[in-house]
């Protein structure tokens, strides 16, 4: 079955292709909705019969989820440039009361300590290795949580990338309770533009 090329919805100004269960397409998900970015969905499957279509391939030639067009031509065919896309260009990290108190040092460096340790080490752990290194990361982690999100008062791009990945860690070994890194996962489970982006079946990152 090939999957027709996605239109556009009228009333939408970006076209966002994903696949539901993949991490990385979650935290672009995230952010589109944490922004209030008017878009349009369409899922593909990675897997199985028929292959990925050729309109999806045309996009991305790395044959990699999430990608998001805009403007018609514009596309950003990986999660960290759609997260840059929106921090620049929505009012996710300017709408808030205390916009002038978002720490862009600080959102960076969650961007990096994810890419960089939480993603390497939590695939180290789940696939058999000691989880003791990550358990120690975790509490290192848990030290910069600024509260109620990671950098501060009002929801950034870091929450939007972290989530994904912290949820599916917890899911596997569990949190500490009462940690500050478990009270920031449960308040944004409990909030709507991360709620909706949770699914019963899901993929690791790997």
């Amino acid at each position: 079955m090939t999957l027709p090329s996605p239109r556009m919805d009228k009333s939408a100004v970006a076209k966002f292709v994903t696949n539901k269960m993949c991490p990385y397409a979650q935290k672009a998900w995230i952010a589109l909705e944490a922004s209030d970015t008017k878009y349009s969905m369409t899922e593909v499957s990675l897997y199985g019969n028929g292959g990925k279509p050729a309109w999806f391939m045309k996009l991305n030639p790395a044959g990699t989820v999430p990608i998001l067009v805009c403007d018609s031509d514009n596309v950003y065919p990986d999660s960290e440039l759609i997260l840059d896309y929106i921090r620049d260009n929505t009012a996710l990290h300017s709408s808030a009361v205390d916009n002038h108190n978002v720490d862009e040092k600080k959102v960076q460096l969650w961007r990096d300590v994810l890419s960089q340790k939480i993603i390497p080490i939590g695939k180290k752990a789940v696939l058999g290795g000691s989880a003791n290194q990550l358990f120690d990361l975790l509490q290192h982690l848990d030290d910069n949580v600024e509260g109620p999100y990671l950098c501060g008062n009002t929801i950034t791009v870091a929450d939007c990338a972290v989530f994904p990945f912290i949820w599916r860690i917890n899911d596997e070994f569990g949190l500490q309770d009462g940690s500050k890194l478990k009270t920031w996962l449960e308040l944004c489970m409990d909030t709507s533009c991360f709620k909706k982006t949770i699914q019963r079946s899901w993929w690791w990152w790997w």
